[in-house]
């Protein structure tokens, strides 16, 4: 009989089995993909942006939802003793631009395995392939699991503690396909409705199709709901097969995912050339086309303003042919340009399902979880920890350190 069952070998499910064995206490982690971390493996684009270096303050007004119940989990394990302990687990670390942090190796797998060998050293038995059926209960505590393990048969195991860290349904190929959910509610647990967060965007906009590839650089964007402004962002923007992504949109992405979903009015207003006002602008297009003859094309001015990908997009968007001589370019023309290069509309009309989601908005509801210990309210054995919980927070390491921070916590099984 084993002091712990930990379900789900991921982020928080690692950072928990590791607490709980290092304290002494017999750990069984079940995990139920073939290897532990998959997600962790692919996060960052197969860097893994481990954790943001902001100090508190900063760091908590990045988290969406339920920052005051996490921050005591932070408080515990913050974004500096996650730094320190990998790097006493050998993994050498770089803070790049906006506090981020990477392994300097550059290699996502290096983060996984400390985890995975951070377990096995502490002594932790993992067992891959094994999917858990449900939690065992009695007079509201847990006793054990029913689990099918990689042969395919049926098998239960009794303990008195068990914690859920099985992630929710972002990316759900890497084995996140809401099991915690499921238990939760069979526990009794309220679970806020789920939808992707920090997941691409998609437009309506006509020229759509040729901005598949296109990186924009150091753009303003801003999102409107109802044409009302809700929320400002300044970096990059990308447009691929998925939609609209790039740090700036998946950003932006969770309110306007919360506003289709509410079946209303949403769209980006995208400047351009932030770092010029209107009439700087205007002077910059005069000058380029004096340098310009005559007979040249409309196309070879806004080359020498947009990326060339954007030359027929927002030729179309002006109502100006790219072939067009720009000795036929009007003064009307030329401030429609400036209007749309300091804000060319992006109607959003949906968003990518959780196959392209970087995390999951909702679940768990944090009212039935005790924050100090990370256990259940509901039933005493039962802790949860990582994205199962109804916490989310922006791009830029917040949700990693979120699963570390809970994982942690719960693995102390304070009582």
């Amino acid at each position: 009989m084993y002091d712990v069952i930990v379900i789900g070998a991921g982020a928080a499910g690692l950072m928990a089995a590791a607490t709980a064995a290092h304290a002494g206490r017999s750990v069984l982690l079940l995990e139920k993909m073939e290897k532990a971390g998959r997600k962790i493996r692919i996060t960052g684009k197969g860097r893994c942006n481990l954790t943001n270096a902001r100090p508190a303050e900063e760091f908590a007004a990045h988290v969406r939802t339920n920052a005051d119940f996490f921050s005591v989990a932070f408080a515990e394990f913050n974004n500096r003793a996650t730094i320190r302990l990998f790097e006493r687990l050998g993994v050498k670390l770089d803070i790049e631009r906006g506090e981020r942090v990477f392994p300097r190796s550059g290699k996502a797998w290096d983060i996984a395995n400390a985890l995975v060998d951070y377990c096995t050293e502490e002594g932790v038995r993992i067992e891959y392939n094994t999917r858990v059926t449900e939690i065992l209960t009695l007079a509201g505590k847990v006793y054990g699991v029913n689990y099918v393990n990689r042969r395919g048969f049926q098998r239960k195991e009794e303990c008195d503690n068990v914690i859920i860290a099985t992630g929710g349904v972002s990316y759900p190929a890497t084995g996140s396909t809401g099991d915690g959910y499921m238990f939760a509610d069979a526990l009794g647990h309220t679970v806020e409705p789920v939808r992707p967060s920090l997941t691409p965007l998609r437009t309506s906009h006509p020229q759509r199709e040729y901005l598949n590839g296109l990186l924009l650089k150091n753009v303003g964007v801003k999102l409107y709901i109802d044409n009302e402004l809700r929320c400002e962002e300044f970096g990059e923007l990308g447009f691929s097969e998925r939609g609209i992504e790039g740090a700036v949109a998946l950003r932006v992405s969770r309110d306007a995912v919360d506003a289709l979903i509410e079946e209303r009015h949403v769209k980006l207003v995208v400047d351009l050339k932030p770092a010029l006002d209107a009439d700087t602008l205007r002077e910059r297009i005069r000058r380029e086309m004096a340098d310009m003859r005559p007979d040249e094309f409309f196309a070879e001015l806004l080359r020498k303003l947009v990326p060339r990908n954007m030359v027929v997009p927002l030729a179309k968007e002006v109502d100006f042919h790219s072939k067009s001589y720009i000795s036929k370019l009007t003064d009307t023309e030329i401030e429609r340009l400036i209007k749309i290069l300091k804000g060319m509309v992006f109607p959003i009309v949906d968003y990518a399902p959780f196959e392209y989601a970087v995390v999951t908005a909702g679940g768990v509801n944090c009212d039935e979880v005790n924050r100090y210990t990370m256990e259940s309210t509901k039933v005493k054995g039962v802790y949860f920890a990582g994205e199962v919980l109804d916490i989310d927070a922006n791009t830029g390491g917040y949700n990693l350190q979120i699963a570390f921070s809970t994982g942690r916590l719960a693995g102390q099984l304070k009582k």
